[in-house]
């Protein structure tokens, strides 16, 4: 033990003294070497987590020159580095215990792009999606599709040569790659492009760095030709890390060194930049999307399907689906994928066509439509039913559900969840529904569940047994169960991994290769990194390294989670079960989640990374001796001994550094909803910050904030005097000053009256008189700043036949939660709901006009409150209570024709989502009513005014907002969206209640 620590000692002292010598070279990057960033660099998609010694943010070429060559050093030569890009990866590629090379933080440029020779040049951190949304409007496309193309990075993508939908026809990344720019592990710079065979031998005779390395390639891959030809399978995703194969032409006329580094995953050098291959996007598209009635005959379908020569063809099976079912993506895709009433579906083909000539596409449809007409008149192969959609837009929907079905699967109930190890086998795609037979048999011997997705033209299917990994026994599964996969996949001609690199799975690396072939990866190794540094124990080691393979039973996250504290397991399993799959990196700013990452692009100031952050905090303080208590307990009611947290070890730090990433938390929710296995952060946010505030004190706007409801009804009776201080420049520099608030919005000077709330007087009311009221619940945003709403609905209802009953203001608890005053927070929650529940006894409909506040009854007060003291009351959002009326009493006047709905984003990624009934409202009056895809508008409450937010806060709104703000007349769901256009533009939009009440004759 002594000899270790003494080792560990000299490690972390050399460094110190590597990153204070980066430092001193002019590094423009971060280095960062604090608990939590290496804590959440800890992980990428896959059930691995290994930390690393440091992180370091490249900003330019130059960087990543300097920190390699700095470790040429020898005082340095213990040094490893472990290149990074989204995180995506499924096996670990991008984990090391060495240091991290991050290019996605700031190496996002799009450097240069020729439509005419078809080709664009970018830095190895720019998205998929991203360089695909800067390419569109030019007519182009970069063709590899992934599940993670919203987060996935081209240098990613190039490093597992990444392939996904459509690469029967498409092919790879590699096939793509024109030419890159790396970095070896000497920080010599490489320059790879395909040039004639004759050329790379010139070069190869040459007495230098480039010439060895082309030297030993060419040596490698000429000399065993007949070798590599023999044991490379013919598949569409051919076997890479590293390709042997297609480093020569057929001819062997030509010679690409990009195809070596294409597939290596950081273990030759770094990408910094690609040159790559574009297609004109083809105008014409149409999905056919067929149901069967299980998922074999979905399988054994598959290969008619890609006669019928589509584009691809993706299917999915009754697991995934289920998920989806009651995820709110179904919403948008429902139409298109749901069967008949007295149908059921248990697998689901997507078969894409597009090309250039629309009748083609129609005739090669047709063809099809009729053949499954007529399978499904002779209850032949399974078909159940089929859609056929030509509108990109919902094609595009129907994708995206099947792009979560990755998250989704982590959204399984219980202990056990689908997880990835043996989930790209790669067979003859004639083969595949035999082998998926086995393949199941074989999950079945061990009483697994699994979930299965993928892309059948390819022989590709994404299997994800469902193991709870913190069990020891079912742990013990994953070094069987992949030896057996691999055996199966070798016995159909198959690759282990099709397409989602080796990773921890390098272990099965001389299997597939053969001993023969395996050493000669070694050479080329050698050639690149004689000394190990790049990602060490990935894919082979160099001939005089005594380093272990990388194995399926390696570093897991589970031995992390099963030390995580029963409570905190019981009260907060939705932020426990992230697993890494990272849809909170959506790089695009029109998305809701997550509004803080897209601001700073640092991993800690996202759902996972707060997830991650949280985990461990209670993890550390556990391992202290806190016993941190159950959300819903006594706790917080009760005058027992408060719990106090420990700051021992790394908690002294890591404290504040879960507090800085909470704060950077706008509470917008969208994470508990958007992602796909539900991750709650403001909840875990709220718990944390009760307990770090209970330690180290609160400061004046905390408690400013979380009584803001309780002040209110006081403020607004001197409405007329304080709104003249608020309103003033110097007030507004006062409260930036002594609260660090600013912008803060004016009082209404009076409510509007509606009908008297009297418990006793309307219980006595029959039936048919109560059909006639409705409850109005008052919030305190919309009561005492927009006072005008509620006599919008006052009048709304009125027009409708109804007559609006406002109920006595009650306080919601919002603001209390959000700053983390829990005890406050449940005995608001308890009293208000007594209240309400008395109010439902009454069988008259409640409504909200803010469905943020709404939300909090049925999400925020579920969490803290018993079943019985929360009840079973229901208040509606007043959109969901106009969708239920007779809007043909209602007379619209006026020239409105269009109008643009920008919701909230709590609310949009809510299941209760406003805008498609909000669209079917106003059609009915006669309005069209766009709702475009919008981020955060970087209000989210008090976010927006507190001062140190208002740089993050003001980013978000020109992202997203302002281009719609300033170009059409927009209607907004959310007080504080308002409240954000009013103090950007100086002009508040009206609420879609507003917009119909003042339209009405």
């Amino acid at each position: 033990m002594e000899q270790e620590n003494n080792a560990s000692g000299h490690i972390a002292e050399v460094l110190d003294n590597y990153l204070n010598a980066l430092k001193g070279l002019g590094f423009e990057g971060e280095i960062d070497s604090s608990y939590s960033t290496k804590l959440v660099h800890s992980t990428d998609n896959s059930i691995y987590q290994q930390y690393p010694q440091a992180v370091i943010f490249a900003k330019s070429n130059d960087d990543i020159q300097k920190a390699l060559a700095l470790s040429e050093r020898a005082e340095f030569s213990v040094l490893s580095f472990g290149p990074r890009g989204g995180g995506t990866g499924t096996n670990g590629q991008s984990l090391t215990g060495g240091i991290v090379l991050d290019l996605s933080r700031h190496m996002r440029e799009i450097l240069e792009v020729n439509t005419q020779e078809k080709w664009v040049r970018v830095q190895g951190g720019v998205v998929k999606d991203q360089l695909n949304d800067y390419l569109r409007p030019l007519g182009f496309f970069f063709a590899p599709d992934l599940s993670t193309s919203n987060r996935a990075t081209i240098g990613g993508m190039i490093n597992t040569d990444a392939s996904g939908q459509g690469s029967l026809v498409y092919g790879k990344t590699s096939d793509h790659l024109i030419s890159l720019k790396c970095f070896l592990p000497d920080g010599y710079e490489l320059d790879t492009s395909k040039m004639s065979t004759l050329a790379a031998k010139e070069i190869a005779a040459k007495q230098s760095r480039l010439g060895q390395v082309f030297r030993d390639v060419i040596d490698s891959c000429e000399q065993n030709r007949t070798k590599i030809l023999e044991v490379f399978p013919k598949l569409n995703r051919f076997l890479t890390g590293y390709d042997l194969k297609n480093v020569f032409s057929d001819d062997m006329e030509t010679f690409d060194l990009t195809r070596i580094i294409a597939g290596s995953e950081g273990t030759l050098g770094v990408v910094a930049e690609a040159k790559l291959n574009i297609l004109p996007i083809e105008p014409y598209k149409t999905l056919v999307n067929i149901n069967y009635d299980n998922f074999d005959s979905a399988l054994r379908h598959s290969p008619f399907l890609v006669s019928a020569r589509s584009t691809s063809v993706e299917t999915v099976d009754s697991k995934v689906l289920n998920l989806a079912r009651e995820d709110m993506i179904w919403r948008s895709v429902a139409k298109f994928l749901d069967t008949p009433a007295d149908v059921t579906s248990d697998g689901l083909n997507m078969v894409e066509f597009n090309g250039q000539n629309e009748q083609d596409i129609n005739t090669k449809v047709d063809a099809l439509a009729a053949q499954l007409e007529e399978l499904i008149a002779s209850n032949k192969s399974g078909v159940v039913s089929y859609s056929i959609t030509t509108d990109k837009a919902d094609i595009i929907k129907i994708y995206a559900m099947r792009k979560k079905a990755v998250g989704l699967l982590g959204n399984t109930k219980g202990a056990q969840k689908p997880v990835a190890f043996v989930e790209d086998t790669a067979v003859p795609p004639e083969h595949l529904a035999d082998f998926i037979f086995e393949f199941r048999a074989l999950l079945d011997s061990y009483n697994l569940a699994y979930g299965m997705f993928g892309h059948v033209d390819a022989g590709v299917l994404h299997v994800r047994p469902a193991l709870d990994l913190c069990d020891t026994n079912q742990q013990a599964m994953l070094k069987p169960i992949s030896d057996k996969v691999a055996q199966l996949t070798k016995k159909y001609g198959g690759l282990f991994w099709g397409e989602h690199g080796k990773g921890f799975r390098s272990e099965y690396g001389p299997e597939f290769f053969g001993s023969d072939l395996f050493l000669e990866l070694r050479k080329i190794k050698t050639a690149f990194d004689a000394n190990n540094k790049l990602n060490p124990g990935k894919i082979c080691m160099p001939l005089d390294s005594n380093t272990v393979l990388a194995s399926v039973d390696g570093p897991l996250r589970a031995r992390f989670d099963k030390l995580v504290p029963i409570n905190i397991k019981t009260s907060f399993q939705d932020t426990l079960n992230c697993n890494g799959n990272g849809l909170c990196f959506n790089y695009s700013e029109h998305t809701q989640m997550c509004p803080s990452y897209k601001v700073t692009k640092d991993r800690r100031d996202s759902p996972k990374g707060r997830a991650m952050l949280f985990k461990e905090w209670t993890r550390l303080q556990a391992e202290q001796g806190v016993n941190l208590p159950l959300q819903q307990s006594a706790y917080f009611s009760d005058a027992k001994p408060k719990v106090e947290i420990s700051e021992a070890g790394e908690l002294a730090q890591l404290n504040h550094e879960v507090k800085r990433a909470m704060d950077a938390c706008l509470a917008c929710k969208a994470c508990s909803t958007a992602c796909p296995v539900k991750v709650d952060i403001p909840n875990s946010r709220a718990y944390f910050l009760h307990f770090y505030h209970q330690k180290y004190g609160r400061g004046l706007k905390d408690h400013m904030v979380a009584n803001i409801e309780r002040l209110l009804p006081v403020m607004s009776r001197g409405a007329a005097v304080l709104n003249t201080l608020i309103g003033s420049k110097l007030a507004n520099n006062l409260s930036k000053w002594v609260l660090g608030y600013q912008d803060l919005p004016l009082l209404s000077k009076r409510q509007p009256k509606g009908m008297e709330y009297d418990y006793e007087v309307l219980s006595k009311f029959s039936q048919s008189q109560r059909d006639n009221l409705v409850l109005v619940v008052l919030d305190p945003f919309t009561w005492f700043y927009e006072a005008e709403l509620i006599a919008a609905v006052i009048k709304l209802a009125d027009k409708l036949g109804k007559q609006a009953v406002l109920l006595p203001y009650h306080e919601n608890g919002k603001t209390k939660h959000i700053k983390g005053f829990l005890p406050e927070f449940k005995s608001t929650a308890i009293a208000t709901s007594a209240f309400l529940q008395k109010a439902a006894s009454l069988n008259i409909p409640m409504i909200g006009l803010d469905s943020a506040m709404v939300f909090v009854y049925d999400d925020e007060y579920r969490k803290v409150l018993t079943p019985q003291q929360r009840g079973d009351f229901h208040v509606l959002t007043v959109h969901e209570w106009l969708k239920q009326q007779n809007l043909s009493k209602l007379k619209f006047t006026g020239s409105t024709v269009s109008l643009t709905l920008l919701p909230h984003c709590s609310e949009e990624t809510n299941t209760r989502a406003s805008s498609s009934t909000w669209q079917e409202i106003f059609k009915k009056l006669g309005v069209a009513v766009k709702s475009p895809n919008v981020g955060c508008c970087g209000m989210a409450g008090t976010f927006g005014h507190e001062s140190k937010n208002q740089l993050a806060s003001e980013t978000l709104y020109t992202a997203s907002w302002q281009q719609y703000v300033k170009a059409e007349k927009v209607v907004a769901t959310g007080f504080s969206c308002r409240s954000q256009i009013k103090r950007f533009e100086g002009q508040k939009p009206m609420h879609p209640v507003e917009f119909i009440a003042v339209h009405l004759s």
